[in-house]
């Protein structure tokens, strides 16, 4: 018996499961991360770093929950109202609640960007940000997510601990990631630009999803690949600039 318990040790397939499924949580969870560095830079520098542990483990910790409620999860998929005979679920109404929350929020941080400029000086507080109203708007979208990130997670492994380990694993990673990617969005506008960009993007595509028209991730990340290509070479050049007029 204790043989059988353990076999999942030598099975290769189990492993490969689990590989797969924490790597595709990290691609996931982009989006997440993305939204919480945009949303904490409202904050007052000393706030920041918190507020995005606490928005990463309420993710964590609704991604689990969730996954504890797998039966939940499925009975999310079914039917339970129609529209012009298009049926919906909750599921569908998730995802399009949670779409439009992101084009709003993405929409009033670019407004802000372009009609007042940056929000002010390193460290100065930003009228009308709190911590609390941060971190609710954080959870708000994390559930979203998660509710992808989970219904994924469910059609890839069999075992609830695989699907429970890839998504710690997937966090542990963003939690580590969550500052550098923070400060480089924040020092630099045109990234963040690019980034709000990509959330207004997100958005759409969850609408989309949750009104049965499916587009494929892969065109997502390749149109976000594609971006960062071209402002990485923007930076280059620019720096290139800096140096040849510091030498002259």
């Amino acid at each position: 018996m204790e043989f059988l318990a353990f076999q999942w040790v030598t099975d290769p397939q189990v492993w490969v499961s689990l590989v797969t499924l924490a790597a595709l949580e990290i691609v996931l969870g982009i989006d997440n991360l993305v939204f919480i560095a945009i949303l904490t830079d409202r904050l007052p520098q000393a706030q920041r770093p918190l507020a995005r542990k606490v928005g990463l483990t309420l993710a964590l910790g609704t991604r689990l929950v969730l996954l504890a409620t797998i039966a939940w999860i499925v009975g999310l998929t079914q039917t339970v109202f129609s529209i012009a005979g298009k049926g919906f679920s909750w599921r569908d109404v998730i995802l399009i609640g949670g779409g439009l929350f992101l084009l709003y929020k993405a929409t009033v941080e670019i407004h802000g960007m372009v009609e007042h400029g940056q929000e002010g000086p390193a460290g100065e507080d930003v009228k009308g940000a709190t911590f609390q109203a941060v971190v609710v708007q954080i959870a708000i979208v994390d559930i979203v997510f998660s509710l992808d990130s989970v219904i994924t997670a469910v059609g890839m492994a069999e075992q609830l601990w695989v699907m429970a380990t890839a998504v710690v694993i997937a966090m542990v990673v963003m939690l580590v990631a969550s500052n550098p990617l923070a400060h480089f969005v924040s020092a630099h506008p045109t990234v963040k630009m690019l980034a709000l960009s990509l959330l207004l993007l997100i958005g759409v595509v969850l609408i989309a999803d949750g009104i049965g028209f499916h587009i494929p991730k892969g065109y997502i990340y390749f149109a976000l690949a594609f971006s960062v290509a071209i402002e990485a070479l923007n930076h280059w050049v620019r720096r290139r600039k800096r140096r040849l007029v510091d030498a002259g």
